[in-house]
């Protein structure tokens, strides 16, 4: 019994010690333990053997970069050092590429093009013809040192100049690390450029290419200083061709190496830096007299039937020796003319008549002939999208005491301002704006190259004038085509109505400017177009109409649909 209880006792003594799984574990419910979850499992200690593995792990690897240590620290050292001392981190620019320059038909007119070894693209222009329009840059720039002192495109001209926010984009930068020899180690973009936004403008490059065309060989053969050219969308304000004789190369500007070409640019005498259309100012003629025509019959001046006598010319006495006459001449003897006659044939008579008035003809008076001007943005800027527009001169008493003191405003005067002579200065921008209005029949439109651009094609003005007024100037030019001084664009194809003028210049008055405007097709316009031929002989022949005769023959051929 003694060591039976002994017994007991010490098998009892050995597992004194009860886990608490033991205690509570219910033996019916094993099948519920979530074994995933080690439910039931009692916990077993790490075993020697993973120690070990683990500890000849950690031993092992901080064995490898102790001895990369020693080696950076110790043998390197000095080396690495020595190019610390030596290596710079800059901030180089990475360039955005300039936005791509479209025609009104998705045809590149200004693009990019990647050279071998340069750090940004360079600038490509579509040429002859486009300088003016699309202007030139400004490349990036290094000093000495071989550091950028000008970091962006800059434009200079043009839409490059008038569009380069939008064109140039956002640089980008990356951190280079150089040695003293400049030999790159390691480079690290920071921010990726952006490139610049394209342009969709209104141009048209066929049409474009060929008028400037045209106008470059008429100039070279005739002998006359230049010429200018540009069509205008009477709807809404686009320009579908605006081209100047003689003008730069856009390239040659934009890189500036060739010094001696650039040399020739600033001595030529014609200005090839100026952009004739919104520019350059001329003595109009002619070609103001539609719109003196709508301004006398709105004020109720004449009746359009109202027939005047052109024998050649008028006389009035000469307010220094009243027993003399002045005389002002018509450029040829007409006959009786009503007021769509006297458009077509451009009689100076009928226009001295109602401009300043003569014995029982009322006339407008200078004061008017100014306020029509004016009406029709004769003399004013246009607003077009554009930089270096310049405005005009209307003459007038106040202009004529301004340019010559103690010499008052006399009737002489009003004649020739009635004709677009004396000081009248006009970009032919302005004029075919105006002879927008005269196509559409009262509505002054802000041009504009940027296609779409609906904030320049809400800028448009309303001119009230009688609907039938508009008739009568509108047959006038017509006829001016069927049988007056613009029967040279009396084509096939379409039917143009149109006004020219021949302004005189100099003392001598051996040089003329001269003009063409109109709009077609005559039965619903739909453009505007205006050319002036600088600085001819007076002897010469051929002109403005010529050149749009031409123009309008290749284009019946090369792009018939803008007579639909």
């Amino acid at each position: 019994m003694i060591r039976r209880f002994f017994r007991k006792n010490k098998i009892r003594n050995k597992n004194f010690f009860v886990e608490p799984d033991e205690i509570f574990l219910d033996s019916q419910n094993l099948q519920n333990f979530d074994n995933q979850q080690f439910e039931g499992r009692i916990e077993r200690p790490i075993t020697k053997k993973t120690v070990n593995v683990l500890g000849i792990c950690f031993f092992v690897i901080f064995g490898i970069l102790t001895t990369r240590l020693i080696y950076l620290q110790i043998k390197k050292g000095e080396a690495f050092f020595t190019r610390s001392e030596n290596n710079t981190l800059n901030k180089d620019i990475i360039f955005a590429d300039r936005g791509i320059i479209y025609d009104r038909n998705k045809k590149e007119i200004v693009w990019n093009k990647k050279e071998e070894g340069s750090d940004f693209s360079k600038r490509e222009y579509m040429n002859p013809g486009f300088s003016h329009l699309l202007g030139y840059i400004s490349y990036p720039a290094k000093d000495k040192t071989g550091n950028y002192w000008q970091g962006q495109f800059i434009g200079k001209d043009g839409i490059e100049k008038q569009y380069n926010n939008l064109l140039k984009g956002e640089n980008g930068l990356k951190i280079v690390e150089k040695d003293a020899r400049n030999e790159i180690h390691s480079e690290n973009i920071t921010n990726a450029p952006k490139r610049g936004t394209d342009l969709v403008t209104s141009i048209d490059s066929r049409i474009q290419s060929e008028l400037f065309n045209l106008i470059q060989k008429l100039s070279e053969s005739n002998s006359f200083k230049g010429g200018a050219g540009i069509i205008m969308d009477v709807t809404n304000g686009e320009i579908i061709t605006s081209t100047s004789f003689p003008e730069y190369n856009s390239e040659i500007l934009s890189e500036g190496k060739d010094k001696e070409k650039i040399k020739n640019y600033f001595t030529d005498k014609r200005n090839l830096f100026m952009d004739k259309n919104i520019s350059g100012l001329y003595v109009p003629g002619s070609i103001v007299k539609p719109f003196f025509a709508l301004g006398a019959l709105n004020e109720k001046i004449i009746d359009p039937l109202t027939q005047i006598l052109s024998t050649g010319s008028i006389s009035i006495p000469n307010p220094y020796f009243p027993d003399q006459k002045t005389v002002f001449k018509d450029w040829k003897a007409h006959g009786w003319v009503d007021m769509r006659q006297a458009i077509a044939v451009s009689s100076d008579v009928y226009f001295y008549e109602i401009g300043g008035g003569f014995q029982g003809q009322k006339g407008l008076g200078i004061a008017n002939i100014e306020k029509y001007s004016e009406l029709f943005g004769i003399g004013k800027k246009t607003g077009i999208d554009l930089p270096d527009e310049v405005g005009g001169t209307i003459p007038s008493p106040e202009w004529k005491l301004k340019k010559f003191k103690n010499d008052p405003w006399r009737i002489g005067d009003t004649y020739h301002t009635a004709i677009g002579q004396y000081g009248f200065q006009v970009t032919p921008l302005q004029m075919v704006r105006a002879d927008a209005v005269i196509a559409n029949r009262g509505t002054l439109l802000t041009p504009h190259i940027l296609m779409n651009d609906t904030e320049k094609e809400k800028q448009i003005t309303k001119i009230d004038l009688n609907q039938n007024y508009f008739d009568v100037v509108q047959e006038g030019m017509r006829r001016g085509v069927t049988s007056g001084t613009s029967v040279a664009l009396n084509v096939p194809y379409v039917k143009v109505a149109s006004k020219t003028g021949t302004a005189q210049l100099g003392i001598a008055k051996d040089k003329v400017n001269s003009w063409v405007m109109g709009f077609f097709p005559y039965d619903k316009p739909k453009y505007a177009f205006v050319v002036l031929m600088e600085a001819g002989p007076s002897t010469n022949g051929v002109g403005g109409a010529y050149i749009m005769r031409q123009l309008l023959d290749w284009m019946s051929v090369n792009t018939p649909e803008y007579f639909k």
